[in-house]
């Protein structure tokens, strides 16, 4: 027990790494706050506090943590709700420009920075290098687009 009087902070800084761990699996950024609220009893314990003193220290550092900066960390980094997510459903809807002409068979178009093979929606007009299109659908690698009207704005 004489180690742990010692070296309570070191308890401390393996809590903070196992709730580490647990917010690597969960993304949820609750983990992480009580992980912030570890690390605070760990530097409240190398600094000589009682131990009653480390665990409030603890409990407010991860309180102020998850009421405080958790709704900041999450509206920065979480995908809001309705919004398509990520990957390629996130595509569909969004504005692309054509850089090379769009047909029914083939066509190359410039889309969130990249490159992607195109094919023009069946009884959809072929689309001309420069002009802005949207993406109805993806087929595998291959964006299905459209034209925008003359007067449409793009994302």
């Amino acid at each position: 027990m004489s180690w742990f009087a010692d070296h309570g902070w070191l308890a401390w800084v393996g809590l903070a790494l196992a709730l580490g761990a647990i917010e690597a699996a969960s993304v949820d950024f609750v983990f992480l706050m009580l992980g912030g609220g570890a690390l605070a009893g760990a530097l409240a314990s190398a600094l000589g506090a009682p131990v009653a003193l480390q665990v409030l220290v603890a409990v407010a550092v991860a309180g102020l943590l998850l009421f405080g900066v958790r709704p900041l960390v999450r509206r920065h980094f979480m995908v809001p709700e309705g919004h398509g997510g990520i990957g390629l459903p996130a595509q569909i809807g969004r504005a692309a420009l054509v850089i090379q002409t769009v047909t029914s068979l083939d066509g190359r178009i410039k889309l969130g920075g990249e490159t992607w093979t195109a094919r023009t929606a069946p009884g959809t007009a072929d689309c001309l290098p420069g002009q802005e299109v949207r993406v109805v659908s993806i087929e595998g690698a291959t964006a299905i687009v459209t034209g925008v009207a003359p007067g449409r704005n793009s994302e």
